[in-house]
């Protein structure tokens, strides 16, 4: 199991290439004229519970961060990376498929600005099939982590969620920011990042599109993970580990096991 997970990390290294689905069968899966390539690995792990980062190496280090997560919690895992139609400048951010919902547009952008184009729609189809087939049944338990860098943003992990009362993202919050001040206890300098889940917090990053059209349209329950650039560059260690522990424990709180 260990070797497969290190299977993929070095996956996450090469940004382009076809489109595969790594599973018990591996095929290509074509996309139309003038789309970039890219790919989308996986592994099985505990029946109906998904770990995921649509945009492994697009979003900084979140690619590294859900295999360990999978590593540690036994989840399935799902990595999608290379999906960019334009590459970043200095001062502005490339135009990507969004991968977990059938449309294109650039990171932070509002979802009305995105575009639903037929390169999106096999990307996001491939993901949900690759997503599907790891869950192996129904998806019970779904994580995906995401980064931004907005400066509104920097402080905090924003949680979106599915399947989730106000009452239970109460629970939730209180479970990560216990889990998140025993980590930080052990080490100097981390920053400790302020705590937000949906419903019971306003969020910027409510994950609208991939609830309406997308991939969050399927778990009986999904976190939306957004993580600042601390938490996936200095401090990634300390709070993947958080997050692991964190993702571990809140699939027991919601009843699955």
């Amino acid at each position: 199991m260990i070797r497969r997970f290190r299977r993929i990390a070095r996956l996450l290294s090469v940004a382009t290439g076809p489109v595969i689905l790594f599973g018990c069968a591996t095929r290509p899966i074509g996309l139309v004229t003038a789309t970039p390539e890219g790919s989308i690995s996986g592994q099985a792990g505990r029946r109906g519970l998904v770990v995921a980062a649509p945009h492994g190496t697009s979003d900084v280090r979140t690619g590294d961060i859900a295999v360990e997560i999978a590593r540690r919690t036994g989840f399935g895992l799902v990595v999608a990376t290379g999906f960019a139609l334009e590459g970043d400048t200095r001062t502005r951010v490339g135009r990507r498929y969004q991968v977990n919902r059938p449309w294109e547009g650039v990171p932070g952008r509002p979802p009305s600005e995105e575009v639903a184009t037929e390169g999106a729609r096999r990307v996001y189809e491939a993901f949900e099939r690759r997503v599907r087939e790891v869950a192996q049944g129904a998806l019970l338990f779904y994580a995906e982590i995401h980064g931004n860098t907005h400066r509104d943003a920097a402080g905090r992990i924003e949680i979106a969620t599915v399947g989730i009362d106000r009452d239970d993202a109460q629970r939730l919050r209180m479970l990560l920011e216990l889990i998140r001040d025993a980590h930080l206890r052990g080490s100097d300098g981390a920053p400790r990042l302020d705590i937000l889940v949906e419903p019971a917090d306003t969020l910027r990053y409510a994950a609208s599109g991939a609830k309406r059209d997308g991939i969050l349209r399927l778990p009986r329950h999904a976190l939306h993970v957004e993580l600042p650039r601390a938490a996936r560059d200095e401090w990634r260690a300390i709070y993947t580990a958080v997050l692991a522990d964190f993702l571990g424990q809140a699939a027991g709180l919601l009843g699955v096991r």
